[in-house]
């Protein structure tokens, strides 16, 4: 095949290969998803446990515990102490992904801020609103904050079982709602919800704070730092009255994030290399803590952390507060309790009315600049599912409500999550029955992609396969001895074969330090390129992957029918040298560290490599290619 790439005739091979890459944000709604089932198990255990033995649930979660050293010490009952103790360990987790959206996510491009933070705030006061016009003049107002928060794990897991083969920035753009949401809720608690201030505790906690700021600053990196001082806040806030969940937020914020350097890989694979010729319990150690530096704290922290939190502290949450005794007499109260209605109008009415609201607002006053990233039938779905509100509600309302009017509150939370369940999957149906077009359409919208690619696709330089005016490209940044790209071919060639318009962009990025024949081989390539065939020597180096040599790569130039001689002398003298360089650059611009990476029309491709889901990924492309021309 020419280097133009005109043709597009039918490439064979096949592969049942498929590698997951795991990404911190796939990480995190993949465990938000699955943890919604025990989360559901936790709650529904805890309602049986209240109907069959109120007497020992209550009793059970209102066992005192008491951690003590000497004459000074902190005690709670078990509830409290899953309440505040446990739940900032979630609001860590929390924290840490809202870091991750500023940092690597679609927060990173600071326009994209405004419609979450907007849609955000506009689903909490909404519902707030609707709560306070139905307890005005009432003493439940005060518990006006347990109507206007979301719970993120119910609400994505619940997503994909009432709203299947939904497009992927939806659930994206409803996390970074629920990260604003749990922000603002965090505030409230602290602000409208702590009772009794004791200054003294509350200047100590602030100093330690502080103290935490300044060590981060001049780069202390010991975790076990970390969780000294943020316990140490965590107990003096305690004490000052102030609700301490509010330490986890604040430490999952500070802790950055941060793809990966080359530079910082490459240092680890020297000492692996190092530990392998001489494996010493030293070397064992300096590659271990070598291989963790490479990997920024958040993303090491999100993975310690986020399981437990999901599989266990909010389940554990659920079970703790989630039981109610049913009644006929306690439900005929509730079902007319303006505290039960309240809560449940907020959330089924006024979460969609303010997402929704809001989202539209913003794109109609930035004259369609800022504009949600899928369609409205999307939004409004997101605005229903949203309706569930949990976890922080329910953690709310044990601040705000005691007794009968508590009792009120999470039957209203309850009877909310099961109605927004039933209202998005209705949203969801309705919007199947669309026309075609006008179906892709709601569901993806017209947003134009974040461009994670820093150096766009230039047709007079870059190596193209297929149609060069073709709607979607696929840019690879990949290394002729990596077996994962040579494991990735026969899916791209595939690719190329079911789409005729695609092109495919190869681009250099050869790992010297892990494969010591890549970059002779994209020399190679470079050198076949500029006799006009760098396609048909790029074809033989990936099917010789474990023969690079230069008595190899001369082999190859002869079977591509090459002028030898100067093959020879543009090896040599190493003429593609500063193509290859250009290359590597602009893969360290859009932060590619590892083979093979991909783009899809400029936006970076996270997942497997197989043949399903590169085609998937291609035919979304094309879609939203089509309804923006």
């Amino acid at each position: 095949m020419t280097e133009s790439g005109e043709a597009n005739a039918p490439l064979s091979g096949r592969t049942a290969w498929a590698r997951s890459l795991r990404t911190p944000l796939r990480e995190f709604l993949r465990t938000e998803t699955g943890s919604a089932a025990i989360l559901l198990t936790a709650t529904l255990a805890a309602l049986i446990w209240a109907n069959v033995d109120s007497s020992s649930y209550e009793s059970f979660w209102r066992t005192p515990l008491s951690v003590r050293v000497g004459d000074w010490g902190v005690a709670q009952d078990l509830r409290h102490w899953v309440n505040t103790g446990l739940m900032t360990l979630f609001f860590f987790v929390v924290g840490l992904e809202a870091r991750r959206e500023f940092d690597m996510g679609e927060l990173r491009d600071r326009r994209r801020l405004v419609l979450p933070l907007a849609a955000g705030i506009g689903g909490m006061l909404v519902p707030v609103a609707i709560y306070l016009s139905l307890n005005a003049d009432r003493s439940s107002a005060h518990g006006w904050g347990a109507a206007m928060s979301t719970d993120t794990a119910f609400t994505l897991g619940m997503l994909a079982l009432v709203g299947s083969r939904l497009p992927p920035r939806l659930r994206v753009y409803l996390l970074t709602v629920t990260v604003v949401d749990d922000l603002v809720a965090l505030g409230v608690i602290t602000v409208f919800y702590s009772e009794h201030v004791h200054p003294p505790a509350l200047v100590v906690a602030l100093a330690l704070f502080a103290l935490i700021l300044l060590i981060r600053a001049r780069g202390v990196r010991h975790g076990i730092v970390y969780v000294a001082l943020g316990a140490a806040v965590w107990v003096a806030l305690l004490k000052s009255g102030v609700e301490p969940i509010v330490v986890g937020l604040a430490m999952g914020l500070l802790t950055y994030a941060s793809p990966a350097a080359r530079g910082d890989l490459e240092r680890a694979s020297d000492l692996f290399r190092l530990f392998r010729e001489q494996p010493t319990p030293e070397l064992a150690q300096s590659a271990r803590v070598g291989l963790a530096s490479a990997v920024s704290p958040n993303e090491r922290l999100q993975q310690l952390y986020h399981p437990w939190t999901s599989y266990v502290i909010v389940p554990l949450f659920a079970l703790a507060n989630a039981g109610i005794p049913l009644s006929a007499e306690f439900l005929s109260r509730a079902l007319t309790s303006p505290i039960t209605l309240g809560i449940l109008f907020a959330y089924v009415a006024g979460k969609p009315i303010g997402i929704l609201g809001a989202s539209w607002l913003v794109t109609r006053l930035t004259g369609g600049r800022v504009r949600p990233p899928v369609g409205w039938a999307a939004i409004a779905g997101g605005g229903t599912i949203a309706g569930i509100g949990f976890t922080v509600s329910l953690l709310i309302a044990t601040l705000a409500f005691h007794g009968p009017q508590l009792e009120e509150a999470k039957l209203g939370i309850l009877t909310a999550a099961l109605t927004a369940s039933v209202l998005t999957w209705i949203v969801f149906r309705v919007t199947a029955m669309l026309p075609k077009r006008l179906r892709v359409r709601a569901l993806l919208g017209t947003a134009e992609d974040i461009v994670d690619l820093a150096a766009p696709v230039d047709p007079a330089r870059d190596h193209i396969r297929g149609r060069k005016d073709a709607p979607v490209t696929v840019v690879e940044y990949a290394d002729f001895e990596c077996p994962y790209c040579g494991q990735a071919e026969p899916v791209v060639r595939e690719l190329l074969a079911d789409f005729g318009d695609v092109r495919y962009v190869w681009r250099h990025l050869p790992l010297s330090d892990v494969h010591p024949n890549a970059r002779l081989a994209a020399i190679a390539a470079e050198a076949a390129a500029a006799q006009g065939a760098f396609w048909e020597m790029h074809d033989l180096l990936l099917d010789h992957q474990g023969d690079l040599g230069v008595h190899d790569l001369v082999r190859y130039a002869r079977e591509a029918g090459l002028d030898i001689e100067r093959f020879r002398d543009d090896v040599r003298d190493a003429t593609g040298a500063a193509r290859i360089e250009e290359d590597v650059d602009s893969a360290d611009l859009s932060g590619v560290t590892g083979t093979p990476t991909f783009f899809i029309n400029g936006r970076r491709h996270y997942g497997a490599y197989d043949i399903t889901t590169l085609s998937s990924a291609v035919r979304a492309a094309h879609v939203r290619a089509l309804l923006r021309s």
